[in-house]
């Protein structure tokens, strides 16, 4: 049976599956092609991509590279693994182009002694691994010894107080450590190999021992922060999958970082091996107050139980929704995005100085207005148009609607400022 009669024969509920069913694969395809190709951004940027080639494009027709498949391999010589520059400390070596600053520690023993009374002996000398955002420093401490002459004793002054005592890392250093992997994403072997490259050889296991020492450091702070967030009338909580741990050979752990958000603006990011509701029972304890949210029906469990929580949608969330439809209805998107869009508007045009009272008049004279004409307008087009339940737009709308009780709250409570309306 050919395609044409195979197509005759199909009935008309056959025929919608099959249109829905190749809409829907001409969605996932652009979806695609804007994560590799696209802008990940959300706002309203008009880029020209047409010089931007499609998925496929230029693999046809290139031709391929010579390769010379005769190579010679020249003759290896094992180089001499290098001294260690300070006696006993065989992890800390260092090339003779790196730069060295030296600095004599000033012995207090001394102070008010009359040079007269002592003979200078020696320096014992102490190296640390110094580090500014574009090199590396070796600094070379001078501890001078002197020995008194009245009764035949030495003095010499200890090394500076250092964050790991006996360690030859500085607080530059360790702070560089943190932030090149917390907040550039610089993974610790890479760290590895720019230190190799800047003639430091450091064990590279050594860098893993001092994160997870300055994480034990740092985690009284992080409790105390997220104390202070739970205090906030309003705070926000989202939860965003990560790999993390080896869960087996060439395959991680499947883990989420959740971010806590406060109306000081201070956050904290919780790391937890699921996403379920016993993580947001532990991390918000007995908080009392407006929790603002997406759709996840986590949350929504959660505020039910909860008579002191006020459950707040997202709108970020709302019009991200919209986004991810532009393909299929982009004029519909527009009209919905540009509605959104004056929300956000009038939100920033409150400014920093602006009052309670002033917040929630705006919000209830200006905002909840037009908050009602966009919900309608989604009513209205969903009843007109007629749309498949599979279109994007459909579902984007019907998303907005069932959380239309919880969306207009920020007209109701001027303390909860921009972390329900997100400025874009």
């Amino acid at each position: 049976m050919d395609a044409r009669e195979q197509a005759r024969k199909m009935n008309a509920d056959e025929v919608v599956g099959l249109i829905e069913r190749n809409a829907d694969l001409e969605r996932q395809l652009d979806w695609l092609k804007r994560q590799i190709f696209g802008s990940k951004s959300e706002k309203l940027l008009h880029v020209d991509n047409s010089q931007q080639p499609t998925l496929g494009e230029g693999v046809l027709g290139e031709p391929e590279a010579s390769v010379d498949e005769s190579t010679t391999v020249a003759a290896h010589t094992r180089r001499a693994k290098k001294p260690s520059r300070e006696p006993g400390d065989p992890l800390l070596r260092f090339d003779d182009d790196v730069p060295v600053q030296e600095y004599v520690v000033v012995d207090p023993a001394l102070e008010g002694v009359d040079p007269s009374e002592y003979a200078f002996v020696d320096y014992k000398v102490k190296y640390l691994v110094l580090q500014n955002p574009t090199v590396y420093t070796i600094v070379k401490l001078l501890r001078p010894v002197v020995k008194m002459k009245a009764d035949g004793s030495f003095s010499c002054p200890p090394v500076p107080a250092q964050v790991f005592e006996g360690s030859y890392a500085d607080p530059s250093f360790l702070a560089n450590l943190a932030i090149d992997k917390c907040r550039y994403h610089l993974p610790l072997y890479r760290q590895h190999q720019r230190l190799e490259a800047s003639g430091i050889h450091i064990d590279r296991g050594t860098l893993t021992r001092y994160v997870q020492r300055m994480s034990e450091l740092l985690a009284p702070i992080v409790d105390a922060q997220l104390r202070s967030i739970l205090q906030s009338k309003v705070l926000a909580i989202d939860e965003t999958p990560i790999k993390a741990g080896r869960k087996a050979k060439g395959k991680m752990k499947q883990g989420y970082i959740w971010p806590v958000l406060g109306d000081q603006q201070e956050i904290v990011f919780h790391f937890a091996p699921s996403r379920g509701r016993e993580v947001v029972e532990r991390l918000l304890g007995d908080f009392a107050g407006t929790l603002v949210n997406d759709g996840y029906k986590v949350y929504e469990s959660y505020c039910v139980a909860n008579d002191a929580v006020v459950r707040a949608q997202c709108w970020v969330h709302a019009r991200r929704q919209f986004v991810k439809a532009e393909a299929a209805e982009p004029e519909l998107v527009a009209a919905a995005l540009q509605k959104i869009g004056q929300l956000y508007e009038l939100e920033g045009s409150l400014g920093t100085q602006a009052t309670d009272d002033a917040i929630q008049e705006l919000r209830g004279e200006r905002m909840r207005p037009l908050v009602e004409d966009f919900f309608a307008w989604l009513r209205e087009n969903l009843d007109e148009r007629a749309l498949l339940p599979s279109s994007p737009f459909n579902q984007a709308a019907h998303y907005v609607l069932e959380r239309r009780i919880e969306q207009p709250l920020f007209c109701k409570s001027p303390q909860a400022e921009s972390l329900s309306l997100p400025a874009i």
